[in-house]
């Protein structure tokens, strides 16, 4: 059965019911003040850095590593077999063209040559020997070619006198016909006589200029062997310095071994490695830029070499100031190679807050708040980055990283 419910009571009900229903309003509203809060971030002002939005140029860069290299580097050979005898410079002194590096044991070299020099000699005796023994040859066959000529005009007379007394009944036809025949014989001899003459002035000519040939030879080996001995006192070929020598006295060198690096510290290069997946970008006379401690140096690819190692592309820039006084043999350097440039771009200095994305969100100031954008990135550099919209001329945008405010539309920048 149904009671009547007192009315206190029923107001009493509403009153709790009203109360929970405020108590929970309450909570909901502080949670959203709460979370508004943890989205309406604070930032202090000497933990940012900003940079202004102008106009200007810009260049777009790829980024490469690179050496400084000395342009002209003289690479030391030792011009024959021997043992280091003498050290005169070490790394790093200073050389005039002429001067002494260091000295080569040339005991066995020089023993070389004087055999050689003697064989010469000896060859040079063969050859006038051979043209004394053909030229008495050839004497000797021209002789009896002579004797022989003598024997044909008796002949010849013998013939006369074998006809005139046949003619006059005092002989016979066998006379005649047996001093024609002797003639005929001589004359056979003398023909044959002559071809062998012709035949041994051929002979004896090719057998001098065989000798001669050989001695040639042999006279060039001597002559190269004493330029060798000469080259073995080593000597600088130009002004430079020693950037490196075998030290090591007493050591055996063999011929063509390197012993020493001289290299002209008044003019350098740059050797830079990239990726190959910039090989399409990559040409000779692109520009390049050179940054040495915040100093840049200009130069063009002049040589991209053939061969791709572990991935790796290298090339050579020669550089617009190869004297530069900031430029070291063997410094590391960052190169920076131009594949395009444009002019009179919305432009901002370049920072952490870029992550090479062709769109992102940046923070622009504006009275003491920083306000969330996206914009489109264009060409970028080591120095600049181009913003193509959303942005004016003289926008304060923060430059350094502010990940941790990527879910921020706005951040308070507090003093």
């Amino acid at each position: 059965m149904d009671k009547v419910i007192e009315e206190e009571v029923k107001l009493k009900k509403k009153r709790k019911t009203f109360s929970y229903v405020l108590i929970s309003v309450a909570i909901l509203v502080a949670a959203i003040w709460m979370v508004r809060f943890s989205f309406a971030s604070t930032l202090k002002k000497s933990s940012i850095t900003t940079a202004v939005v102008e106009r200007g140029d810009i260049e777009n860069t790829i980024n490469a590593t690179g050496e400084i290299l000395p342009e002209f580097e003289e690479i030391i050979t030792s011009p024959i077999n021997a043992s280091i005898q003498n050290v005169v410079m070490d790394a790093g002194n200073r050389v005039q063209a002429g001067q002494s590096i260091l000295t080569l044991d040339k005991t066995a070299a020089q023993t070389e040559y004087d055999k050689e020099k003697f064989e010469l000699e000896s060859k040079r005796n063969e050859i006038a020997k051979l043209k004394l023994d053909l030229n008495k040859s050839f004497y000797d066959i021209k002789s009896n070619n002579d004797i022989k000529q003598l024997r044909i005009n008796s002949l010849e007379a013998d013939v006369e006198n074998a006809k005139r007394l046949y003619k006059a009944g005092g002989g016979t036809k066998e006379d005649v016909d047996k001093a024609e025949l002797d003639l005929k014989v001589a004359n056979l001899e003398k023909q044959q006589l002559e071809n062998e003459i012709k035949s041994k002035q051929q002979t004896m000519q090719l057998e001098i200029r065989e000798a001669e040939l050989a001695a040639d030879v042999e006279e060039n080996n001597l002559h190269d062997l004493e330029r060798k001995l000469k080259a073995a006192n080593i000597t600088a070929s130009r002004a430079g310095v020693v950037t490196w020598i075998n030290k090591n006295i007493g050591a055996a060198v063999h011929e063509g071994e390197s012993i020493a690096r001289i290299a002209d510290l008044s003019s350098f290069k740059v050797t830079g490695s990239i990726s190959d997946n910039y090989l399409d970008q990559l040409h000779n006379g692109m520009p390049a830029i050179i940054l040495i401690n915040e100093t840049q140096v200009r130069g063009t690819v002049s040589n991209i070499y053939p061969s791709v190692q572990n991935g790796i592309v290298s090339f050579d820039v020669r550089l617009d100031e190869q004297n530069n006084k900031m430029l070291r043999p063997n410094m590391k350097v960052d190169v920076y190679l131009v594949t395009d440039s444009h002019s009179n771009v919305l432009r901002v200095a370049n920072g952490t807050a870029f992550k090479g994305a062709s769109t992102q969100d940046i923070f622009v100031l504006q009275n003491g708040k920083a306000e969330k954008r996206t914009v489109h990135i264009g060409m970028s550099n080591f120095d600049y980055v181009e913003l193509k919209d959303n942005v004016k001329q003289g926008d304060v945008v923060i430059t350094s990283d502010m990940s941790d405010y990527k879910n921020s539309k706005e951040v308070t920048i507090k003093n």
